[in-house]
């Protein structure tokens, strides 16, 4: 199915997910807001392909045959060619609006809109468009080229055809797709991992068990290949406290609310791995 894709957003989801097409055969417009932050994506995506060719997993040849295909902009204006738009910029509802508000303007009839959110219900984000039929959630997980799933959300007017390119998209990169009927927010895995990494932090908030037991329960006890605050390190601890805060507010459900702890971490700093501390020390 390889055609043009645009990634908007060069961070962590947005370069892996601009990686994994390329390494697909896709021509990939990988957009920022300036220089540096392209440069970075960039960087990470080279630094992601040159560690898979000493290990073997791709052939030395295929690191500047992937990088080729994606080509670096600032303009937002670079997308009007694409068949297929993944944005994957901060979550939050007001910022992913304005990219798809400028995303309905620029993009050719037919294009797939496609937002890469864990947690923002697909409809409010196709509400500000006319094409609402077109937009789909696309939820990747990090890392993007090691983890295997796709979460495929349906918005309130998300068409057949617009759901089945996602997938064949999808699918077509390496991925296993499952499919949310209707965008509740959180949908399905940020939904369970968001109550999980709320109930753990309470318990080690309140003094019950440290974090490494905490997680190591969760490893031997229910074979998870990693614990909810080691999981919770390595997505961002602003992340998981922003979905769970969007979970909360769509939901008004007692059980997504975020604990005191959470939120003393993010104003405190301690984001997880990217900052070198959050429930470990990096």
């Amino acid at each position: 199915m390889a055609g043009r894709l645009a990634v908007v957003g060069a961070g962590l989801m947005g370069a892996g997910i601009a990686q994994v097409a390329a390494q697909a055969g896709w021509q990939v417009t990988l957009r920022d807001l300036d220089d540096a932050a392209t440069q970075r994506g960039l960087d990470g995506i080279r630094r992601s392909l040159e560690k898979f060719a000493a290990k073997g997993t791709i052939a030395a040849d295929d690191v500047e045959a992937a990088l080729g295909r994606i080509t670096p902009t600032t303009e937002l204006e670079a997308v009007a060619e694409a068949d297929l738009v993944v944005e994957a910029v901060f979550e939050r509802l007001d910022v992913k609006q304005e990219v798809f508000r400028a995303l309905d303007k620029l993009c050719k009839p037919g294009t797939v809109l496609a937002t890469n959110t864990s947690a923002i219900p697909v409809t409010q984000i196709a509400a500000v468009t006319e094409r609402p039929e077109s937009v789909v959630g696309t939820h990747f997980f990090s890392p993007v080229p090691m983890m295997k799933l796709c979460e495929l959300v349906r918005g309130y007017k998300t068409s057949d055809e617009t759901l089945a390119t996602a997938r064949e998209f999808a699918e077509g990169i390496g991925k296993t797709v499952v499919v949310v009927n209707r965008d509740i927010a959180g949908f399905v895995t940020t939904r369970l991992i968001a109550a999980l990494v709320v109930e753990a932090v309470k318990l080690v908030e309140s003094g019950v068990v440290s974090p490494e037991d905490l997680d190591t329960a969760c490893r031997l006890g229910f074979g998870h290949a990693m614990g909810p605050l080691a999981t919770c390190d390595l997505t961002g601890v602003d992340v998981l406290l922003h979905a769970s805060k969007n979970i909360y507010t769509d939901t008004a459900d007692e059980k997504f609310f975020p604990p005191e702890l959470l939120q003393r971490m993010v104003t405190a700093g301690d984001l997880g791995r990217k900052t070198g501390k959050g429930f470990y020390t990096y």
